[in-house]
């Protein structure tokens, strides 16, 4: 079979005060009949589930073939057509980047950064040719220093530099996020694979604190699946003032976190008793780089035979992101206490994080978390004022539906089988391998592999767990691995106390279930179904001024509302846009959404030993 000549793309952050990148595109001529060619870029990117259109920023299109002049048909919002002819088309466009998310693409005169989806066109029927890319730099002296930080394979561009690069085909070319400026590395290994973390943005950060814990939360992933799929891998963080996300990528992610989320260097603040331990926001970083890395097998190698099948333009709907998003998110965590880099106590406090989060929006009552999956694209990316009332995460959720299954795995196989073993027969049977392309999982394939793999009918739990919106029996699978759960109103006794203590009891507050925006003014943000707010007429939007006769704005009104007694009657005034208008409020009791957790270290022999095996670690098992 004759080799197939590559389409070439060429990449320069132009004008970086405007915030402008120029792509030409050169598709060579395959030496057949002429035929019209299709240009698209995509509408979504893949790990995050909402059309975001990049052709938007698409500022003008050009084409020309041996010099000359040719004129490309648009079809529709992100597609053009150029006709047939003879010799390679050349296409020419600039894009406009100034969006600082891990999603799409963002160029100033500190750096660049881009994902493939918001800058390769594709060309339609050619989707397997290989793919070159020249990465250059810009023309600005400002940026004279800038390097490069990409998992794009190099085909002649020395390490960090711009210059030449390849990819297999457009879906390999678009997995791989490109950093241009100037940063910091940090380099490891986990199991001989080289891997890098590369830092822009402003920063104090012991990055040799990171690497030291990156390593043994990667081997634990590893060593869950037996196995690292990839030959190199590359954590790009940028580094913001306040901010949070990431993006998983086949070779590397993308994370978006606060300077104060990163290790300060030793001597820098005074040292903890228990300094050897992440906490705080470091924690919570850590535990994103862990979720995107767990990604590296679950959704980017395990795919959803819906991703499988489908395309980048227009939604793909499937009920799996609970398992995808979930399941990662479940383990992300628990991979911080199984390394080593949380104790016992810091996980509990993760864990009681997520359930207070799910238990704190009246959505769970009303969607399930299999219906939150299928529909992301319109729904959890596209929250209003109203989503807590109507939504639940599949994420949050997704995670504590994880929990519940391994759990009750653990629990009815004698601690035999776990959800480990789910996971290892997903990566066994669909993962995309060296020797073979994965398959795609069926809408139903986790639950049928689960009872495969456990012996078990878990017809039931899953019924209840992804189909239905009853909340899952958490505190009695908890039990099971000695570790004791209540819940408390938010302004309730914080002290759970230990197993030698009677539980302190638990005093009725007042709440009026709503939620001021963040800001000068008393907002109001949320109005949660059957509180006492929304029974009083009170609605998102409403600017609040008094309360119970007293002025307030938007430091105070949060603490007077908290302070009022439970069933008298109080006047609040606000402005619904230019109108004052006068509500009759009468608080109630808030409902016990405030998880805690503690462990149960009087439970019995075989308790305790399971709960071990739920937090030991897999590395060498």
């Amino acid at each position: 079979m004759p080799d197939i000549a590559p389409i070439r793309y060429c990449v320069t952050p132009a004008r970086p005060a405007a915030h402008v990148f120029a792509v030409d595109l050169s598709i060579p001529d395959t030496g057949g009949e002429p035929a019209a060619l299709t240009l698209s870029l995509p509408a979504w990117i893949p790990g995050s589930y909402m059309i975001r259109d990049f052709a938007r920023n698409i500022l003008h299109i050009s084409a020309e073939r041996d010099g000359k002049p040719v004129q490309l048909e648009k079809l529709d919002k992100q597609t053009w057509r150029a006709p047939a002819g003879s010799g390679s088309l050349d296409i020419h466009y600039e894009v406009y980047a100034w969006e600082l998310t891990v999603r799409s693409a963002h160029l100033d005169r500190t750096h660049g950064y881009f994902n493939g989806p918001s800058l390769f066109l594709r060309v339609h029927g050619r989707d397997h040719a290989p793919c070159r890319v020249e990465l250059r730099p810009p023309p600005d002296a400002e940026c004279g220093d800038w390097s490069v930080a990409t998992s794009l394979a190099r085909d002649g561009a020395e390490r960090w530099a711009f210059g030449s690069y390849r990819a297999r085909d457009y879906d390999d070319l678009i997995d791989h996020p490109v950093e241009m400026g100037r940063f910091d590395v940090i380099a490891f290994k986990v199991r001989d694979v080289p891997h890098w973390m590369a830092v822009s943005g402003r920063h104090r950060a012991d990055l040799t604190r990171v690497a030291a814990d990156l390593v043994p939360i990667c081997e634990e992933h590893a060593a869950l699946f037996g196995e690292l799929p990839a030959d190199r891998y590359l954590f790009l963080t940028q580094v913001v003032g306040d901010g949070y996300g990431g993006l998983e990528h086949k070779c590397s992610s993308s994370l978006l976190c606060s300077r104060d989320d990163l290790p300060a260097p030793p001597g820098a603040t005074a040292p903890r008793p228990d300094a050897a331990h992440a906490d705080g926001d470091y924690r919570k970083f850590l535990g994103l780089c862990s979720h995107e890395y767990f990604h590296l097998w679950n959704v980017k190698r395990i795919r959803p035979a819906a991703f499988v099948e489908g395309g980048l333009e227009r939604e793909v709907h499937t009920r799996l992101l609970w398992a995808f998003e979930g399941i990662t998110s479940y383990y992300d965590d628990l991979a911080l206490v199984r390394s080593g880099r949380i104790d016992t106590k810091g996980y509990l406090e993760l864990l009681a994080e997520t359930v207070t989060k799910v238990m704190r929006n009246p959505g769970r009552l009303r969607q399930s978390v299999a219906e939150s999956s299928f529909d992301a694209w319109t729904k959890f990316y596209k929250q209003d004022e109203n989503a807590p009332n109507a939504i639940v995460s599949y994420y949050g959720k997704g995670a504590l539906t994880a929990l519940a299954l391994d759990l009750t795995i653990r629990r009815d196989t004698a601690g035999r089988r776990s959800l480990d073993d789910v996971m290892r027969a997903l990566w066994e049977r669909y993962g995309e391998r060296a020797d073979r392309i994965g398959a795609g999982v069926p809408e139903h394939g986790i639950e049928a592999l689960a009872a495969e793999v456990t012996g078990l009918d878990l017809t039931d739990f899953f019924d209840q767990a992804l189909d239905g919106t009853e909340d899952l029996d958490l505190p009695g699978l908890l039990a099971t691995v000695g570790v004791d759960m209540r819940l408390r109103p938010s302004k309730g006794p914080k002290d759970f106390g230990n197993v030698a203590d009677e539980l302190p009891p638990i005093e009725p507050v007042s709440d009026v279930g709503l939620r001021l925006a963040p800001g000068g003014d008393a907002k109001v943000g949320v109005v949660l179904d059957a509180r006492p707010a929304q029974q009083a007429g009170l609605a998102a939007g409403d600017v609040i001024i008094a309360v119970d006769g007293l002025k307030v704005d938007g430091h105070s009104a949060g603490k007077r509302l908290r302070a009022l007694p439970i069933g008298r009657e109080v006047q609040v005034h606000a402005f619904r846009r230019d109108e004052l208008m006068t509500f009759e409020l009468t608080p109630a009791a808030a409902p016990a959404d405030v998880c805690e957790l503690r462990l149960d270290d009087a439970a019995p022999a075989d308790v305790l030993a399971r709960r071990r095996d739920w937090l030991a670690s897999v590395v060498g098992a």
